[in-house]
């Protein structure tokens, strides 16, 4: 530790058998007082002041790295308080996020499931959705995208912290910094796995209002709908292209946004706990629409099955995995592509707005104390 004391140091650094004879801890004794006489004391600080002065030079400059696993430690919340307060967090900022941008998903959601009709790339679609169904139809599927976002936003971000902390605290500081990847990667998969469960029937029923315009009038009757007629099967028979989907654009999203936040910070050039309010926020827009570019990318395949094992029921007999490779063989490589750019504007306006919210919301509820593994 960088504020350790030179005495402290040296004690630590004494070896202590688990017998010592009198004689023994009469010789360590002296030892130990002998190496704070004070001719070898102001040797001693000489040194430590010009190694000090040497960190503090290379650290300002950014080029000496300091290896944390950090967290804080001033009064706040704890336990199922925090994390009640992440989850909250997170379903805010998703539910905002995804409920905003839902005519990009309608259009982007036709341009997957009749890519023959909707060509025209993502303003010719919005103009054909206006003019074919009324501008009213770009806000198809709103209920279920923000109540279905709310509970995976929470979570998914509550999740993420949850299980971060709990990687972490199976390791030492420095084995935690130098396999940070995997713990981001391990803590939003498993994370995402439970969000998924909670997402599933509302995503189910919400490209099932926006495949099938003349389905139901709204959330409350298409879900009811789907229970009638399908059962509990109905809202999970997309549940492993979701999976699919999900925990890939998860792992891509949490893992770029930490590395590449923790990059822009070290050519900032000023520590984190010294940003201001508008600095932080910047850095976690900019860093997070790198995230959902990535995490887009990542998922695009995986989101049009899913657009597409929603649209229509099951033929009698038929599987999961068989239906999914079925339509993969179908739609090739350039077709599970499809809506890829349409995608990138809204994943990649999602993601930065959803870090930029959730940051300022964990201030806002005092959910301060966060694990973070930084090599910065």
């Amino acid at each position: 530790m960088i504020n350790e004391s030179l005495r402290d140091r040296e004690l630590r650094e004494i070896p202590t058998p688990a017998y010592r004879t009198q004689e023994q801890r009469r010789g360590q004794k002296k030892k130990v007082t002998e190496s704070f006489r004070p001719d070898r004391q102001r040797h001693s600080k000489d040194s430590i002041s010009s190694k000090m002065a040497t960190f503090t030079e290379r650290f300002t400059k950014g080029t000496y790295p300091i290896h944390s696993v950090a967290e804080a430690v001033k009064p706040g919340p704890q336990g199922v308080d925090l994390y009640s307060r992440f989850f909250l967090a997170g379903a805010l900022c998703c539910s905002i996020t995804h409920g905003a941008v839902t005519p990009i998903d309608v259009v982007k959601t036709r341009i997957q499931l009749e890519p023959t009709v909707y060509n025209k790339g993502m303003i010719g679609g919005f103009r054909q959705v206006v003019a074919k169904e009324g501008a009213g139809a770009l806000l198809t599927g709103l209920g279920p995208t923000v109540l279905g976002y709310f509970l995976q936003g929470g979570f998914k971000f509550g999740g993420y912290e949850l299980f971060k902390k709990i990687l972490v605290s199976q390791m030492d500081n420095d084995t935690a910094v130098k396999n940070r990847m995997a713990i981001y990667l391990g803590a939003s998969a498993i994370a995402e796995f439970f969000a998924d469960i909670a997402l599933c029937p509302l995503e189910a029923t919400r490209i099932r209002l926006v495949s099938q315009p003349t389905f139901a009038n709204g959330l409350a009757p298409a879900f009811l709908k789907i229970a009638r007629e399908e059962g509990l099967g109905g809202f999970y028979a997309g549940f492993g292209p979701i999976l699919f989907k999900q925990i890939p654009y998860n792992m891509a999203k949490f893992a770029t946004m930490e590395v590449v936040l923790e990059k822009a910070i070290q050519a900032y050039g000023k520590p984190k706990s010294e940003l201001s309010g508008s600095e932080a926020t910047f850095l976690n827009l900019g860093s997070g629409l790198i995230a959902g570019f990535a995490a887009a990318t990542i998922s695009q395949p995986a989101d049009t099955l899913l657009s597409k094992i929603n649209k229509q029921k099951a033929l009698p007999g038929e599987t999961v995995a068989g239906r999914i490779t079925k339509m993969a063989g179908e739609l090739g490589v350039r077709g599970l592509f499809g809506g890829l750019t349409t995608r990138l504007v809204m994943v990649g306006s999602i993601t930065a707005g959803q870090f930029g919210i959730y940051g300022e919301l964990k201030k806002a509820l005092g959910a301060t104390n966060t694990v973070e593994i930084s090599k910065a």
